[in-house]
């Protein structure tokens, strides 16, 4: 999980952001960026791809990550925007906003799979949540803070059943959407929330 680090260790750069997003394919909500610098030769091997981890395992992980990271930063980008710009556009600006959010400039930067055009020299790494620990972090901060927003959007719009589905289109978030319509937060240009929007 340190290889892409410890090439950059050994170039004498310390300061090594990885960076995530989580949400890209839900009907419902924001897409949220995190951007994460752990202190150099960091390693604690429960910082794994968020998928990889239950709920508890994740919010155990959060605490660690914020108690060690030299620094976090947050970059959300609300339904409106992904229907203005469609949803890459809307996770690159995200991503862009994860960064510039940091307390602690970074001098690289590790992003998984997108290619950001930014001022830092960055490497844009597949499936980077399963290869790099920064980038894994940032999965586990951008996850637990996306939960946290819908836990706290599924008490405005309990009928679409957003604490089990995190948004996603399950069959019981669909039905739900067919009965209720889509909510102000459920992404227009989606489907089957565009088909509705239209009729």
């Amino acid at each position: 999980m340190l290889e892409y680090e410890k090439e950059l260790y050994e170039k004498g750069i310390t300061l090594i952001a990885g960076v995530d997003e989580v949400g890209r394919g839900p009907l419902f909500g924001p897409v949220v960026c995190a951007a994460v610098i752990l202190p150099k030769d960091f390693y604690n091997e429960g910082i794994k791809d968020s998928k990889k981890l239950t709920e508890k395992k994740r919010e155990e992980m959060y605490k660690i990550i914020e108690e060690n990271a030299i620094s976090i930063g947050i970059g959300i980008k609300d339904e409106k925007v992904i229907d203005e710009v469609n949803i890459y556009e809307a996770t690159k600006l995200a991503m862009k906003e994860a960064i510039n959010n940091l307390s602690v400039k970074p001098e690289h930067v590790l992003i998984d799979a997108v290619k950001l055009d930014i001022s830092i020299p960055s490497t844009s790494i597949i499936k980077g949540d399963a290869l790099s620990e920064s980038i894994a972090a940032a999965s586990i901060i951008a996850k637990v803070t996306r939960d946290h927003l819908i836990y706290e959007l599924d008490k405005i719009y309990p009928e679409y059943d957003l604490k089990n589905n995190k948004g996603y289109g399950t069959k019981k978030h669909i039905e739900a959407l067919y009965k209720y319509g889509p909510s102000p937060k459920h992404r227009k240009t989606f489907s089957p929330v565009s088909e509705l929007v239209k009729n």
